[in-house]
């Protein structure tokens, strides 16, 4: 039985590489087609050149260090920081942009050389699954960039009308969001700024504490948040292609320049018109439908609720956050961000039940979300004047359908928590007469 679940597993792990494979060559392949770099040889080119995310670099090694000993992390770190400072020299010298993360990268690189040549059996196994797990962090971000440059390629025209007019539904929470953020001056800008580009370094960390006993356990936890995160940076951008959308600051505002509708963001909602699909640009990014970093902050937000009291502050600040800053810098509406929420718990549900097993309860759950999901894009695509005509009708809709989704995702997650059984209690003993 153990050999046949190992089979099956390992059947598994080799479907999803090479998945995964085909997937970055085909989008590779794409990428050239634009004269664009794809995913694989920008992150080759990272190897020399100035990387453009140092953090998460370093991120990816924090999540390859879980299989380490404190020994061979202090020697990885170590290692990283001085080649780091190597190439900070050298850049120095020659006057080019002083950045850092080269270190970090040639260090995972230097572990997967070291798996495979000097490790065998189980540990060689668990070192190529720590290197995979911190080069897919690092790999899933490039993806996601060379995405959103194909979707600016390859869809002209933008829904923005539609979603602006359906988001009146919800009383245009991006504008009011937006005056409130310029009220707060630039003090909260930056905070928000900062949480809101440094969501792939939130992950790695709340994954870093799920993952601390890998090295006493030698082996991973069946589910973590790397595999949902990585999953919802995958299928979105799919949804991008489909509902392209740019956001209200670009669409309505002044990063719009000549292409935008008007200058109204964030002083003046759009009026209620007939909505229409309207060209863009071939640089903006049509990355708004859903919200994927709603999506990821809520994932985040689920996997905190296991940690410790300091974990789930920081993962409630980090939703809230991440809510605030989407809205409040114009790049998403808020029917962008019910969306999100309902993309991310269907990804969710998905995950755990393919680590648990498909039952029936998993399977109405991701069937449920998906339906949402869709039920949600085609009201904004198609009941945009009906939503916005009659806002206190289809807003608690929305609501609705989104806490309906959550409700059932916390409710059957519950039942598939394991029960513990209460302590037997000594039977009283009677006192002789």
């Amino acid at each position: 039985m153990v050999a046949v679940q190992r089979h099956s597993r390992a059947i598994r792990w080799a479907a999803a590489g090479v998945s995964v494979l085909g997937f970055l060559v085909a989008l590779e392949i794409a990428s050239h087609s634009y004269g664009l770099p794809g995913p694989v040889v920008g992150q080759v080119r990272e190897v020399i050149v100035a990387p453009h995310s140092g953090p998460l670099l370093y991120a990816g090694l924090a999540l390859m260090m879980v299989v380490l000993t404190w020994r061979q992390r202090l020697i990885a770190v170590g290692a990283a920081i001085g080649i780091d400072l190597a190439f900070w020299l050298v850049r120095w010298l020659v006057d080019a942009k002083m950045k850092y993360g080269n270190g970090a990268f040639l260090v995972i690189l230097a572990y997967a050389v070291i798996a495979i040549t000097r490790r065998t059996g189980r540990e060689r196994t668990l070192l190529l699954k720590g290197v995979g797990l911190g080069m897919l962090l690092v790999a899933g971000h490039k993806t996601g960039d060379t995405w959103l440059v194909i979707t600016s390629e390859t869809r002209p025209v933008v829904l923005d009308p539609y979603v602006a007019t359906a988001d009146h539904a919800l009383g245009d929470p991006s504008w009011l969001m937006g005056r409130m953020v310029e009220a707060g001056g630039p003090i909260g800008s930056h905070v928000l700024g900062s949480v809101y580009g440094q969501l792939p370094l939130a992950a790695a960390i709340v994954a870093l504490y799920q993952l601390r006993h890998v090295a006493v356990e030698r082996r991973f936890p069946r589910h973590h948040l790397v595999r949902t995160f990585l999953v919802i940076g995958l299928l979105g951008p799919a949804i991008y292609m489909i509902f392209p959308v740019v956001g209200p600051i670009y669409a309505y505002g002044a990063e719009g320049g000549q292409w935008a509708v008007a200058n109204l963001w964030p002083d003046t909602p759009p009026p209620i018109d007939t909505p229409h699909s309207i060209r863009f640009d071939d640089i903006t990014p049509r990355n708004c439908m859903p919200s994927l970093h709603t999506a990821w902050a809520t994932t985040i937000f689920i996997h905190s609720r296991k940690g410790s009291r300091f974990f789930r502050f920081a993962g409630t600040f980090w939703l809230i956050a991440t809510l605030a800053a989407t809205l409040g810098f114009g790049y998403h509406y808020g029917v962008d961000l019910v969306a999100g929420v309902v993309f991310a718990l269907t990804i969710e549900a998905g995950m755990r039940s393919l680590d648990r097993g498909w039952d029936r309860a998993g399977i109405l759950l991701v069937v449920y979300g998906a339906l949402v999901f869709a039920v949600l894009l085609v009201s904004y695509r198609y009941l945009p004047m009906e939503m916005a005509r009659h806002p206190w009708v289809f807003g608690p809709l929305l609501i609705l359908a989104m806490t309906s989704v959550i409700y059932c995702f916390v409710r059957t997650t519950k039942l598939w928590e394991p029960k513990t059984a209460p302590a037997e209690q000594p039977e009283p003993q009677l006192l002789p007469a």
